[in-house]
Parts: C-alpha cells; structure tokens; sequence
C-alpha cells in the first residue's frame, strides 16, 4: 500500500508529540485508514540540534519551501505557530492542492475566512481541532455532533494558563502576582503573558467557537476582552462567601440570531459544572435547543493531548482521501452577523465598592440602581478592619449591559462612593 505522505511544519512540543503518535501507533493508523501514514519531511530551525525524539536527518528540512513545493506530499500539519509565515506557508500549499491540519488557533482566528475560501476553492480540506482547548474534541462535535440541533450559547473556560492562576488563588489565598511568577518558573506562562492574561488566546479560541456554533463569521473584533490582572484575593474571597468561583469565561451568545460574544473575569456559581474546573484544564459548556445543557472537559494544552487531536485532524483527512470526499465537509459560515447592542446583553453583575462610613450611604446607592432600572438581589456589608472606609458588596438581578454602565457612571461622580473596586459578571 502507497503511505500517505506528510510535511509537517514545525518540530517543537507539538510537533514532537504529532511524530510521536503517527510513528508509535502505525498499526492502528493503518487499520483505520488503509494505507500506512509517513511523515516524510519536517521542517525545523536548526537541523544539527539535538532533540529528545529522533528523526532521520534525511527527513529533516530548513527550508519550508521543500513540504510546500514537494508534489509526492499529500497533506500539510501546521504546528509553527504564529502569523506569518505560517499564513503565506499554508496558502501556498493550499494552492498546490495540498490538505491542511493546523493547531493554529491565532491564524484561524483572524485569517480562517480567507484560508477556508482558498481550500473551498481547491477543494481541499482545512482542519483546525488543535487550535481550540487542546485534546477536547470540541470542535468537530459543534460542526458535526450538534448539526441537528440549533446553539444558544458556549461558555468556556478555554485558557489553562488564566484557569491555574485564579485556581491557585482561590485554593491558597495567594496574590495575583505571586502566582503568575510560579506559573512562569513552571512553564505555564510566557515570560510575556500578556495574551493568556489580558484574556487575547481566549478571545480568539470564543471568535473561533462562535463562528462554529453561530454559523457566522466572527472575527477578534467582535469579542469584548477583559482579563484577570486586575482580579484580587479580596474579589476571590468575597466571591466564595457568596457561593462562587471567580473563572476567566469565554461567552458568546445567541437570541434571535443576534450574537454577543466576551471573554471575562466571572463569577461562577460553586453548584454549576465549570466551577470545579481546576488547574491547566479546560471545559466548553455548550447549550442545544434540543440536547439541552452539554459539557465538554478536558486537557487544554500540552504535548500529546493536542497532538492527539492534530492526528485525530489528519485521520479525518486521509479517509476524506479514501474516499474522495476531500473538500466536501468544509465548514462555512452562512449567517448574517447580527451583533447584540449594550442593552440586548443582559447578566447578573457582582460589584464591591469602598464608601464613605455613615449614614444615608446605601440608600443613595441603591438609588441609582433604581433610577437605572437595575433591580438588586442581595446587599452585604462586610467588616473590613484594613480599610478606613466602608465595603459594600452587591449582586444585582439580570441587568442589561447599558443600564450597568449608566451605574458605574453615575458612582463615580457620587461623592459618597470613594472607590469601585471591582465589577464581574456572575454566570449559575
């Protein structure tokens, strides 16, 4: 049987996790696709580096041109990251009639229309599992799982990084700033991490998400971001005292075919499923008309569980080859895109206020509230001896997005009120 022939771009955790699985499991491939599976050219930076998986030198090439340009190659794996080259390699492969498997999740993000517009008209195949939450398989259950069924929300924890953070501040008590310089001496964080925790790598995975589960084409812009470097123990601490966990979530919403979509830092009910989602893990809850509420948990990162969805990817492929169906099961978005205004997004709001300590406060707090329409559900004053001030915390009832930005306005012109330090969605 002639193998099917593979470049792959890139040879760093991903890659080698990808070699790994195609050459240690080969019997198994072959029994699901008929024919063996070989990765014939890898591209690397330096092919006299040493590695931890070895790989024939022969193989080995420094020059993207030599997967791209090869004819006897049949399908291109992406694991290099970034935008370009990335985006020029995968286009030119594309136009050579080559199918593509990709981890991605930036390049889909932001260039997936065009990649997917290409590969439609060569009738090739372009698959992405490995760019959203690592080893759940979540994406292919929205194209094809809930193709019966008509999506009304994903909600999702989707970043392991930010997910270990707010984990170990909740479990230790530990600061902000302590526990991202441990995420970074354990490798969990870039020595820049401002994607991870300004909410970016999130945001774009819910663009790509939301596009899936909506049917139209969501780009970065679309996805108001907020991320958790402003979150305190204080916040974490006030949050369990009510009955919740503080999550970075990813949202994207749908009602009457108009769409939200977010990713911020929310209180997350301890009784709802994503509350106990820990550590690097990942969960995506989606919400059928028909199914009902879904859950989808697993490891959202690391070698062999995204290379395991990168290979599932180019099983996918070869027997769309078999088959000769490559080309035929593209995704593509065919909704108008409707985007939700301020006042159709509505949630429950937590926020915690610093006041002036005497009598008649709350009562003009709570009247701003009353003159904004936003109805409350509870009221806490709690002691706090570290502060000369008074604390406040409130959890209002659904509130529309425009209504608690006319509140937040009007506290901080309201003398009574010296800080508002801090407002989060609660979700559960």
């Amino acid at each position: 049987m002639e193998p099917i022939k593979v470049g792959l771009l890139g040879m760093g955790t991903v890659g080698t996790g990808v070699l790994r699985i195609v050459e240690g499991h080969q019997d198994d491939l072959q029994k699901q696709v008929g024919s063996p599976i070989r990765i014939e050219k890898v591209l690397v930076q330096n092919k006299d580096k040493s590695r931890r998986y070895a790989v024939d030198a022969d193989r080995l090439t420094e020059n993207a041109w030599d997967i791209v340009n090869d004819p006897a190659i049949n399908v291109v794996v992406e694991v290099m990251g970034g935008i370009e080259p990335a985006k020029t390699y995968m286009l030119a492969a594309l136009e050579n009639g080559k199918h593509i498997v990709t981890a991605n999740k930036d390049l889909m993000a932001l260039h997936g229309a065009e990649i997917l517009a290409k590969a439609a008209e060569k009738h090739c195949d372009v698959f992405y599992e490995a760019s959203v939450a690592g080893g759940i398989p979540i994406i292919r259950t929205l194209i094809e799982g809930f193709s019966s069924d008509r999506i009304t929300k994903i909600m999702g924890i989707v970043n392991g990084t930010t997910n270990y953070i707010l984990t170990k501040m909740s479990q230790e008590g530990a600061s902000y700033e302590d526990v991202l310089k441990e995420a970074q001496d354990l490798g969990y964080a870039e020595s820049d991490p401002t994607s991870d925790v300004e909410g970016l790598d999130a945001a774009r995975k819910m663009a790509i998400l939301g596009t899936l589960g909506f049917h139209t084409s969501l780009g970065l812009g679309d996805v108001q971001v907020k991320g958790i470097s402003q979150v305190s123990k204080e916040d974490i601490l006030y949050g369990k005292r009510l009955g919740y966990e503080v999550k970075l979530l990813g949202i994207a919403e749908r009602q009457d075919d108009m769409i939200s979509v977010g990713v911020q830092p929310t209180m997350v009910k301890t009784t709802h499923p994503l509350a106990a989602v820990n550590g690097v893990f990942n969960a995506v809850y989606v919400y059928g008309e028909a199914v009902g509420e879904t859950m989808f948990y697993g490891p959202g990162a690391g070698e062999m569980p995204t290379a395991t969805s990168v290979v599932a990817d180019l099983v996918a492929v070869v027997k769309n080859l078999k088959l000769g169906v490559n080309g035929r099961k593209m995704f593509v978005p065919y909704k108008e895109k409707k985007m939700k205004t301020a006042d159709q997004i509505a949630s429950k709001y937590f926020v915690r206020l610093h006041v002036l300590d005497k009598a008649g406060v709350l009562a003009k707090i709570t009247q701003v509230f009353a003159e904004c329409e936003v109805s409350l559900e509870s009221v806490v004053q709690q002691p706090n001896k570290s502060i000369a001030e008074a604390e406040i915390v409130i959890v209002t009832h659904d509130a529309n997005l425009a209504s608690m930005n006319r509140v937040l306005a009007e506290f901080e012109s309201l003398d009574v009120i010296q800080t508002i330090k801090s407002v989060y969605r609660v979700e559960g």
